[in-house]
Parts: structure tokens; sequence; C-alpha cells
């Protein structure tokens, strides 16, 4: 994980239906306007490479971990988020983000703090080290538009407690986002140009022009929907999270499953994110 190190960390605010509900975030958004119902509300920083005067400085501690997740020392909820994370290249053209290239896809935790009343999303999102996950096993894109290979991929979750293992998200195919592809790229260029400092959210274009316009970033692109388990468990000591992003023409919700419990997985067709959680 060391590598993402120089990696600009982005990530995206209600693209997946109802998310925002199970999550009990929709107050939170209550002020944004979006372009239309379906569209995001926004977009939030969860690690800075370079120091941002006018960000919090718990941004420039490096979040990600592929095997752990670290409970805040406060008596606070947890909830796993399973999303999609692009790895991308990004151009600038007269110091405004004019091109996001995404070179490869993982499974993504975007773990986050359940507390009403935050200032800003980022509020809930880096609390220190191992507080984020991405998986060590990606998959290159091959074209990040529709009939390439993430078409044919979905994603699914579980948690493993006491020994047992419960569906955590849906298991939905990627092509089920609201904003996806082309459609996805444009939304993130305008909204990372023009978003503001209003409400929970904050002025990217200005966290990143200070961080000298960094052309790597990681992009988690919204979490999925929780099953009732999901949206009703938060995280604790001993638990472990299972995030997997899986070829659906080759393999079933059921065997996804076996293949995890019997530590067998294909990682030639999947992008698997295990993480174990201590406090």
């Amino acid at each position: 994980m060391e590598k993402y190190k120089d990696f600009l960390g982005l990530g995206i605010a209600g693209n997946f239906a109802l998310h925002l509900a199970q999550a009990g975030e929709l107050e939170d958004f209550k002020e944004i306007i979006t372009a239309d119902e379906a569209a995001p509300k926004g977009m939030f920083p969860f690690y800075l490479p370079k120091r941002v005067e006018i960000a919090k400085e718990i941004l420039n501690t490096y979040p990600l971990s592929s095997s752990k997740i670290k409970l805040p020392n406060q008596h606070l909820n947890v909830q796993a988020e399973p999303e999609v994370g692009l790895i991308c290249t990004l151009e600038y053209t007269n110091n405004k983000l004019s091109k996001i290239i995404p070179t490869h896809f993982g499974a993504y935790n975007d773990c986050s703090i359940r507390v009403a009343g935050a200032s800003k999303i980022s509020d809930k999102k880096n609390w220190g080290e191992n507080s984020k996950g991405l998986s060590e096993n990606l998959i290159a894109i091959d074209k990040f538009s529709e009939c390439g290979i993430m078409d044919s991929y979905s994603i699914c979750s579980f948690l493993k407690r006491d020994d047992e293992f419960h569906a955590y998200g849906e298991d939905v195919e990627l092509i089920g986002y609201s904003y996806f592809y082309e459609k996805l790229l444009e939304w993130i260029i305008e909204q990372i140009n023009t978003q503001k400092d209003f409400g929970p959210l904050e002025p990217l274009s200005e966290y990143i022009s200070t961080c000298q316009n960094p052309t790597k970033a990681i992009i988690s692109i919204g979490a999925t929907r929780y099953t009732h388990y999901g949206e009703t468990t938060f995280l604790k000591n001993g638990d472990e999270i299972f995030i997997i992003l899986y070829n659906n023409t080759l393999f079933s919700p059921k065997s996804i499953l076996e293949s995890i419990k019997n530590n067998n997985c294909d990682l030639s067709n999947m992008s698997i994110l295990r993480q174990k959680v201590f406090s």
C-alpha cells in the first residue's frame, strides 16, 4: 500500500440509489441541489499527498490498508462501505482538471464513522492510519465505457463475526451505479473544478492546486446498498470484512462465498479486499 502515498485520494457521495438513506446521511445533503435526481451529491477528500493549509491536518495521514481497519479511539459507530476504487491518471489544462483516465479498478472499503452533525463529509472518512481499505489485486481496465471489462463485474461483501459469515452489502452489478463510465468522468471533472466550500462539501480545486496538481489519484465511486444486516451492524474488534469484485459471467454469489470460506479464490477474475478489524 505504500506505493499510493503520492496519490490524491477522493471519494463520491450518493452515487448508488438509497445508500445515503441507509447510512443516515440524507439530512447532511439537504441544501445540496444536483443537476438531476440521480446525480451524486458531491465529492470529498480522504487523503491529500501534500500539506494544504485550508484543509484539516488529518487528511495528510495516509489511511490505506489492504489487511486492517483500526477503529477510532473514541466510542464511535463505524461501518464498512463496500465500493469500487479506481486508479486514475489525471491531466490538467491551465491549472484545471481536464481529463481522467481510469487504468485499474479494485475492491475498496470507504470505511466511515456514523455521527450526526459532522461539518464535512471528510470528518467521517479519515481518522488515522488503517482507516480505509484497497485491495492489493487490482484489475486492468481495457476501456472505461460500455462493452468494456467492467460490464461483467459485480460487487458483494461479507462480515465474518464469531466464525459466521453475513452478507453485508447487496450483491449488485457495477453498471448499477447511478453515474458510470463517460457520464461519471464528465461529472467528476465538472464537480472538482466547480465544487465550493458549502455545507458538507469542500473546495477540491483549491486543495488540488495546493497539492501541485497530482497526476495520480485513487477515486472511490460510491458505496453500494447494505443488506439489512449491514445497515444495522457496526464493526467491532475481531470482525473480518470481505469486499469482492467478481466476474459475474464466471461466478455466482454462492460460489463467491464458498471461495471466501475455503480461501480458494481466482484472483485473475476477482479483486478481493480482506480486512481484520481491531481497536
